[in-house]
């Protein structure tokens, strides 16, 4: 089985807990702070690492304290990245969880989020049939080297995850991606803001109408709607209760790349990834302990 490449970034996540979001000029206390491994890439690739399917992370690590404290719990789960370090600091995301579980991401970005050309010629494309790319990186304008590594190699299945981000993407690089005919996956506010479409259906078919591949578009508890050249329907949710939704789209696309690798059909491979995003929301921090992991009945 070749190796899907996570291309993103791995960052230091500080967990804080607090009741509510803080008014300009309030003081609020929290009641909880951690630390963990984080980043769209790290947390898709960690899912996927569960699943037992092989992958290469393709995340820069740089210098600085965030960067110590990746190497060490990489090493720790015997995950590296063909990158060399850059001489860049890496940065940092502030999680605020509320009460509610819904959390507000405050980035500081790093070396994390930056590429260069030189770095793609470190891959051996012949191990390669699929990539998962997050739409963070490409805000970033010397981040079109990613665009150029994937147009020269179209046998790739491209797994465009955008986030809102893709709401501030230009529109070359937009165009560039859908020529991919990447499949992509959402949420519900991303795909209706960004197509204009008041229902999902129609939003996810103007997707399908630019890519010419599936679109997946997670709904919450009310599961995940996906709609392809063939058929479209939607996949029921599991009920559970909602600690936070730290990681929640990041497994579920991992989940989906993952099943799809194993040979499950679409549906059934969204029926897998909502078990697993369910199991995310109800465990603190973006991924699942081995052992939770392994708990879930597939």
């Amino acid at each position: 089985m070749k190796n899907i490449l996570v291309i993103g970034s791995t960052v230091v996540d500080v967990i804080i807990s607090l009741s509510h979001l803080p008014k300009t000029g309030e003081d609020v206390n929290i009641y909880g702070q951690s630390m963990s491994l984080g980043g769209c890439a790290y947390n898709v690739s960690d899912t996927i690492r569960h699943f037992g399917v092989p992958y290469i992370l393709f995340s820069p690590t740089g210098t600085g304290i965030y960067a110590d404290y990746i190497r060490k719990h990489l090493e720790a789960l015997r995950v590296s990245s063909p990158i060399p370090a850059p001489s860049e600091a890496n940065g940092c995301c502030y999680c605020l969880v509320e009460d509610s579980g819904e959390r507000t991401f405050i980035c500081n970005r790093g070396a994390e989020y930056h590429f260069t050309p030189k770095w793609f010629s470190l891959l051996d494309a012949d191990t390669i049939d699929s990539v998962y790319l997050c739409g963070l990186e490409m805000e970033e304008e010397d981040n079109a080297c990613v665009l150029d590594y994937l147009e020269q190699h179209p046998e790739f299945t491209v797994f465009f995850a955008p986030g809102p981000h893709i709401n501030h993407l230009s529109e070359s690089c937009m165009n560039r991606l859908f020529a991919m005919n990447p499949v992509i996956h959402l949420n519900e506010t991303e795909v209706t803001s960004y197509t204009g479409e008041s229902s999902i259906e129609a939003a996810a078919k103007a997707l399908f109408e630019k890519t010419k591949n599936d679109v997946i578009v997670t709904l919450g508890d009310k599961g995940a709607y996906y709609h392809t050249e063939h058929e479209s329907g939607c996949v029921p949710s599991i009920k559970c209760s909602q600690i936070d939704t730290i990681g929640a789209g990041d497994s579920h696309i991992g989940a989906v790349i993952s099943c799809l690798k194993l040979g499950d059909p679409l549906p059934e491979a969204i029926r897998k990834a909502n078990k697993v995003s369910a199991a995310v929301v109800q465990n603190p921090g973006a991924q699942l302990p081995d052992d939770v992991f392994e708990a879930i009945a597939f």
